[in-house]
């Protein structure tokens, strides 16, 4: 009898094995999907977009001070545009956008500051504390977002924690919220998560670029 338990123990440990190691390997090549269900595409355009009501608008280029560089924001409400935005993964094989896999975004369009548009960590705010998300180009590691799963479906956080990027590095991980000042709505890290979706943008022929403004 015990040989047949020994047995049994044996092959409960060496299922629980298998089936831990394909969920790991199924997650890692898990791919973000956009509000219609399909998945990102690098080559193609998005908004972001809370996923809870009366948590501001789309994502969009926010002049903070009235002077470059320009902050990552929200519109104010639901009923403003946005600006869509462009993925990039780090790794340069992939053309879909990984779950918990390392990209650099950046919002496609144009404005009054002649820089990139790419996302990247800032200082810490002087009265909050917080670390805004502004743009410019960054040599280092500070323009390396992903996306990690919430507890729904279809619906993620975006965080900072570069680990593909560079593997042997250790950062102050934070994920993306929101930063209210002056009655605009900045992004920013070590504050409550801000869960969003990515629809695709569709853009019309006679108007493929859109600009800022500001």
């Amino acid at each position: 009898m015990s040989n047949k338990f020994t047995n049994i123990a044996t092959f409960s440990l060496v299922l629980w094995l298998f089936m831990a190691i394909t969920t790991l390997a199924q997650s890692e090549d898990e791919i973000v999907l956009d509000t219609k269900g399909h998945p990102i595409d690098s080559r193609n355009k998005y908004y972001i977009k809370p996923a809870i009501t009366d948590s501001g608008g789309v994502f969009t280029l926010i002049n903070r001070n009235g002077s470059c560089p320009l902050y990552v924001g929200q519109e104010n409400t639901d009923l403003d545009d946005g600006l869509p935005v462009i993925f990039t993964p780090f790794a340069k094989q992939d053309r879909g956008v990984k779950v918990n896999s390392d990209f650099k975004v950046r919002f496609s369009a144009s404005s009054i500051c002649v820089q990139s548009t790419e996302w990247k960590v800032g200082d810490r705010d002087s009265k909050s504390g917080r670390r805004v998300v502004i743009t410019g180009s960054d040599d280092g590691y500070g323009s390396y977002f992903r996306i990690v799963n919430t507890q729904f479906n279809g619906v993620y956080n975006i965080e900072f924690c570069p680990t593909e990027a560079c593997p042997l590095c250790r950062f102050d991980c934070g994920t993306i919220g929101r930063f209210v000042e002056n009655g605009k709505i900045l992004l920013a890290l070590d504050g409550t998560a801000l869960p969003v979706v990515f629809q695709r943008s569709f853009v019309c022929k006679d108007n493929p670029t859109k600009s800022a403004d500001i």
